[in-house]
């Protein structure tokens, strides 16, 4: 229990600490995340067990809910078109999570993560170029 406390305390200085770009970073991480667990629950066999389907239904509400604070950050007035298509997008990726979780399909899971993990990558690819690459060789992870 003491090791949960420290975890908790963690990942909350964690973001008060970051720059608003990471913490667009941290939302797409967490929404990949949830992705995968409600993909590792969508790919097992159906043997009728009711904790399946609630993890299924928890982790792609989960992931729709980043997307769309990711879709209600969008600035319209910097952003321009760029906001508008990535409003239209983060709308296209809440309707294809709404879909798997309604059919419990996992193909339109699959879809999303893969959507969500480009934007992810570009969004991290940017924060190091902004950034400066770090003296000690160290960069960012970018994850494939």
């Amino acid at each position: 229990m003491v090791a949960a406390g420290y975890i908790k305390t963690y990942r909350s200085n964690a973001v008060l600490t970051a720059s608003p770009g990471q913490l667009v970073l941290m939302l797409y991480d967490g929404a990949l995340k949830a992705m995968a667990i409600a993909r590792e629950a969508l790919e097992q066999p159906d043997e009728g067990d009711p904790r399946r389907i609630e993890i299924i239904n928890h982790q792609l509400q989960k992931a729709q809910n980043i997307i769309a604070e990711l879709q209600s950050g969008l600035n319209f007035n910097a952003g321009g078109d760029l906001s508008k298509t990535l409003f239209s997008l983060y709308d296209y990726h809440n309707r294809r999570l709404m879909e798997a979780n309604l059919r419990k399909q996992v193909a339109p899971v699959i879809e999303v993560e893969g959507l969500v993990r480009e934007l992810r990558n570009a969004w991290a690819e940017m924060l190091m170029k902004q950034e400066g690459a770090p003296s000690s060789g160290e960069g960012m992870r970018v994850v494939a």
